[in-house]
């Protein structure tokens, strides 16, 4: 990136960090910076994501995933479809306590989530190359399992049925699109809640879905 290009990837991340509320450090700062210069980098080669310029890449997808941030509670998370590692590269790097394991079948996303894993120190992040379906979950399971842009809502759920806790949650990010997908459910899951996401320096319509098996505690949090 240019001097000027690395400025105004700064000043943008700056700014829609404290439009969605969330306080980095500077070594938190630097480690979504550096992301942002290794996505750049080996989108060149390796057609990681259609985001192309580095500007684009802090709005549609640190913020975008940092967005989802205070939805997150500390148990072990597992972002499903994670692709390049969104968001679970950024929930990682934004809370540094939680274990985060990035499921992807797809060798040069999982290649990529490794390098950043070793370039950025995170040592809370297990990259995973595997098919969803076949992925065996640590005993007791995930306590949520998040998705970005993996499958309809209701495949989503069903796909991944054997990851979460018996308590866990499922964290769906969304377009304004969902409510097709809201008759694709399961009958034993519930949509607990919804919230919309606005996400600095983008337009369009995000949501947070949280979906719990029907039978867990309501009142759990």
């Amino acid at each position: 990136m240019t001097t000027d290009s690395t400025t105004a990837v700064e000043t943008q991340l700056d700014q829609g960090l404290e439009a969605l509320g969330v306080v980095a450090t500077s070594a938190q700062r630097k480690q979504l910076l550096d992301l942002v210069g290794l996505l750049h980098k080996w989108n060149r080669a390796y057609n990681l994501t259609a985001i192309r310029s580095p500007e684009e890449m802090v709005a549609k997808h640190l913020l975008d995933s940092a967005a989802v941030l205070p939805f997150v509670t500390d148990e072990p998370l597992l972002d499903v479809g994670s692709g390049p590692g969104l968001p679970g590269l950024v929930l990682a790097i934004l809370k540094p306590r939680l274990a985060v394991t990035l499921l992807d079948s797809n060798g040069k996303k999982v290649r990529f989530q490794r390098q950043a894993v070793m370039e950025l120190g995170l040592g809370n992040v297990t990259p995973v190359q595997a098919r969803v379906e076949s992925f065996e979950p640590p005993a007791g399971g995930y306590g949520q399992v998040v998705s970005r842009a993996f499958a309809s809502l209701g495949d989503f759920v069903s796909l991944t049925r054997h990851l979460p806790s018996p308590t866990g949650r499922w964290l769906a990010m969304k377009g304004p699109a969902v409510d097709d997908e809201l008759t694709g459910l399961p009958d034993a899951v519930v949509i607990r809640e919804r919230h919309g996401l606005t996400v600095p320096f983008t337009t369009g319509v995000r949501q947070l879905l949280i979906v719990e098996r029907s039978d867990s505690n309501p009142g759990r949090r």
